[in-house]
């Protein structure tokens, strides 16, 4: 193991050497942009992730289908999010970002010049200095809380919908399908959590690998498999059936179903806030509202450009800011989605199990919580 340990931390030194100071140096950021080492270090996690991501979770999609696809042509975009997106450095920069104002403002510490002191919870709390693992749990507790909440205003806001609408537009919801989304959103997400971290007091390593662990099951949660964790393993970590029920399908005879789950890691939020669903078969995934559907018709631009009209649309009209599932009419007003006209339901595309269309889309025995 220490040889392991001492491999990556040569590594850490390379990149920081010939990638990270350079890149620093040429953006005039170096007094205030943090350590170049743990910002190497972060660039090695996202490789690392999507590495799993290409090699494990992906042929997993090959062995254990939960819908199978005559071909996965609306998968491709999604690829290409993860890609540009390095999977989940999004966050850690808007955090990276925000760290040399928080510096500047005498921040974290107080800047360069004060020396190291204790900040956020270690300030607030002493005890924690001499218990980091237990830190590092309060941490990661307050921010899965926090994207909870997030997540949950990201369907209640109308003109927030608008953008996150984009993530859920996907038919065929895969493994590359976590960072497809809205930059707007993506901007929006990011200087939240970041400014939660901050606040908290989290260094950029620990970010980091609060950003990994998060990632890492969410890139798993959107994997097309039709395996879970578990009667009691789906109640302590969010799986791939529990996170499929909240990209469904609205179904007109049940018109809430689909307001459930929202939990990123831990589905204790959803258990505790009675949002939690538990007990339906395989459902397709996608939206019903044919002015969010769209956007599987078109790139990434386009689906940017779409993303951004919804969202002027609604922002700019007293039915963007009130509370409510919506979907999109002319000129991509908001209207209650109770009065919307939508797609016909789909079923999923050979569904793995084989069970009728018709039981797919009423299963009973689903409880909610």
């Amino acid at each position: 193991m220490s040889h392991l340990a001492s491999l990556w931390t040569q590594l850490i030194a390379w990149v920081s050497t010939h990638f990270v100071e350079p890149a620093v140096a040429f953006l005039h950021i170096a007094d205030t942009a943090g350590n170049p080492l743990e910002i190497s270090e972060a660039l090695l996690i996202a490789l690392l992730q999507l590495f799993i991501i290409g090699f494990i979770f992906r042929p997993l999609e090959s062995l254990a289908p939960a819908e199978r696809w005559p071909d996965r042509r609306h998968t491709r975009i999604d690829r290409l999010y993860t890609l540009l997106m390095l999977l989940g450095l999004f966050p850690l920069f808007s955090y990276l970002v925000l760290t040399p104002f928080a510096n500047m403002l005498g921040g974290l510490g107080g800047g360069p010049e004060a020396g190291p002191t204790s900040s956020g919870l270690k300030h607030w709390v002493p005890w924690f200095e001499d218990h980091p693992y237990v830190l590092f749990l309060v941490y990661y507790l307050v921010y899965d809380c926090v994207y909870y909440w997030m997540h949950r205003a990201q369907h209640a806001i109308p003109w927030w919908w608008a953008l996150h609408s984009m993530h859920h537009s996907q038919r065929q919801m895969s493994c590359w399908t976590n960072d497809r989304g809205s930059y707007i959103d993506g901007v929006l997400q990011s200087f939240i959590l970041a400014t939660v971290g901050l606040a908290m007091g989290v260094e950029p390593s620990e970010f980091a690998l609060l950003g990994l662990l998060s990632e890492l099951v969410q890139n798993l949660s959107h994997t097309n498999v039709r395996f879970g964790f578990g009667r009691i393993g789906e109640r302590l970590l969010v799986d791939p059936k529990f996170h499929r029920l909240h990209h469904m399908v609205r179904d007109p005879e049940r018109p809430s179903l689909h307001n459930c789950n929202f939990g990123q890691v831990l589905p204790i939020w959803d258990i505790l806030f009675g949002t939690a669903l538990y007990g339906e078969k395989v459902r397709p995934t996608g939206v019903s509202d044919p002015m969010v559907d769209v956007d599987n018709e078109y790139g990434l631009v386009g689906q940017q450009w779409q993303a951004a009209r919804r969202f002027w649309g609604a922002v700019r009209r007293p039915a963007g800011w009130k509370l409510g599932d919506v979907s999109f009419g002319p000129d991509y007003a908001p209207i209650p989605s109770d009065e919307a006209t939508h797609l016909p339901e789909r079923v999923p595309a050979n569904a793995a199990g084989g069970a009728p269309a018709a039981g797919l889309m009423g299963a009973p025995g689903a409880t909610r919580r």
